[in-house]
């Protein structure tokens, strides 16, 4: 494995926290978010303890205000000479429709529209560094139609379907993002990790699902891996690319999103 600076969002939990062992172990830096500065620290004394390593980092916010991303955001481009690749990993899955302060359906806020706002103020250092951006999606975003109604939860709700719609936003967010880095030398690339016993799979259904540990590897993959050296703009299920949702290729779709998406968090998130 690679070894580099990398940094994954939700990594006190689940796959995150898996990925964030294997690269702590294998020699990397590794840059842990969370929204619990408690469970932050928990976590970075049992990956020191476990791995023996001193390259760690923590970066404290909560994704459903956007003040916060912008805050975490200016800590990384503070403190960080290059970022070698961003996992944008954090989620939730709500079971009723609560609005974040930008007025957005918490679940898109969070899963999506956080690191629609990471990503692009990380993006001069990520240009700088060639980086590797990867973007957890799910199989669910098959399921999810397109509509600007549902960033603000005005329908029917339901949980899977907020779920399902802010993976279809990850999965178009990563080709448009593809196509306007095209020539940068960064990489955009999305994922279904698969089936996990994490606490959103137990929040959203009755699954047992496999251990999270299953889920560093596909991770890792997009990240380190040789074999997608200059592979941009593709949704992948086990290590090999698949062809997404059409609403998540479609370019006015992708157009609207990008638009829309810059629109709230102009207004929103400054804190």
């Amino acid at each position: 494995m690679k070894q580099g600076i990398f940094c994954i969002t939700g990594s006190t939990d689940g796959i995150g926290r898996a990925a964030a062992f294997e690269l702590a172990a294998a020699g990397s830096t590794v840059i842990l978010h969370g929204r619990c500065a408690q469970r932050l620290e928990e976590t970075k004394r049992e990956i020191a303890r476990q791995t023996g390593s001193e390259r760690l980092m923590t970066v404290q916010a909560d994704f459903s205000d956007l003040s916060q991303v912008r805050k975490m955001a200016g800590e990384l481009l503070s403190s960080l000479p290059r970022i070698d690749a961003l996992i944008n990993n954090a989620g939730v899955y709500m079971h009723e429709c609560e609005l974040t302060d930008a007025g957005v359906e918490t679940t898109f806020g969070v899963n999506y529209l956080a690191h629609f706002l990471l990503t692009l103020e990380l993006e001069p250092l990520l240009v700088d560094s060639r980086s590797r951006i990867v973007n957890v999606s799910s199989v669910d975003h098959y399921s999810a139609d397109y509509s600007p109604d549902y960033m603000i939860g005005r329908y029917r709700f339901s949980g899977y379907y907020a779920y399902a719609f802010s993976k279809l936003c990850n999965v178009a967010f990563t080709v448009e993002h593809a196509e306007r880095l095209r020539g940068t030398g960064v990489t955009v690339n999305t994922l279904d990790p698969g089936i996990l016993a994490t606490k959103l799979l137990h929040a959203g259904w009755n699954l047992i699902g496999a251990d999270v540990s299953c889920g560093a590897p596909p991770l890792l993959y997009l990240a380190c891996s040789n074999d997608v050296e200059g592979v941009s703009g593709l949704y992948f299920e086990n290590n090999h690319p698949s062809i997404c949702s059409s609403k998540a290729s479609d370019p006015d779709v992708r157009a609207q999103l990008w638009q829309i998406s810059e629109e709230i968090v102009r207004q929103g998130g400054e804190g």
